[in-house]
């Protein structure tokens, strides 16, 4: 089972991730990890994307499939693998395609963006142990306060508000129109064409969990 994993930053995708992997046995898969796996190994595509890293471009398309070609074919990915971040991209999908990598299994979670921006601008860390709280949802005893030690807690620059909503607008104009794709591709009636499944991910953890796997299984 190939399965990729949609939705906005903050929608609850990583929590998610890793019950897909527990419940079905297969690796989630990163393009960042797979990048550092290359590099270190020094395999001719690892150097070639080195050489455009250190050069501070954006690692080219080919490459990144050429890294998934090689991934899928380790031997833990034998039942499958969950992608992770992967494609962000219109054309990285296509190119999945054109390369005649079949996907499974597509779940969207689905948020509207202010929960989204409640979830996300609501974090407060304290930094020295990653404890981590939220104003609303898991707000400290004292506010603005670590429990255990009673140092301020901070809200993190990729938390604020106008972050947030940049890290949305982007996920909006790059990586939704996947959403339109791989839903149009569901409905196509070919044999390996995959399955799309829109979770609402507003809800406990758990329930959404039960959704997702439910889906998974059908």
């Amino acid at each position: 089972m190939r399965v990729i994993l949609l939705g906005a930053p903050g929608a609850g995708k990583g929590t998610q991730a890793q019950y897909i992997s527990e419940a079905f046995g297969i690796p989630q898969i990163s393009t960042g990890d797979m990048l550092r796996a290359a590099v270190k190994a020094a395999s001719p595509l690892g150097m070639a994307a080195k050489k455009v890293m250190d050069e501070g471009g954006l690692v080219p398309d080919d490459i990144i499939i050429g890294l998934v070609k090689e991934r899928i074919e380790h031997a833990d990915c034998a039942n499958g693998c969950l992608f992770d971040g992967f494609p962000r991209t219109l054309a990285q999908a296509e190119a999945l395609g054109a390369e005649g990598i079949n996907i499974d299994s597509i779940i969207e979670i689905d948020v509207p963006d202010e929960e989204i921006i409640k979830r996300m601008s609501g974090r407060r860390v304290h930094l020295a142990s990653g404890r981590t709280y939220h104003v609303v949802f898991n707000p400290p005893a004292v506010p603005d306060t670590d429990d255990v030690t009673g140092e301020p807690l901070v809200q993190r620059d990729d938390d604020c508000e106008q972050t947030v909503r940049k890290r949305l607008k982007a996920y909006h104009e790059l990586t939704e129109p996947l959403v339109g794709y791989y839903r149009n591709l569901s409905m196509n009636g070919s044999a390996d064409a995959p399955k799309y499944s829109r979770i609402a991910g507003i809800g406990g953890v758990e329930e959404i969990k039960t959704e997702i796997i439910a889906a998974l299984n059908g």
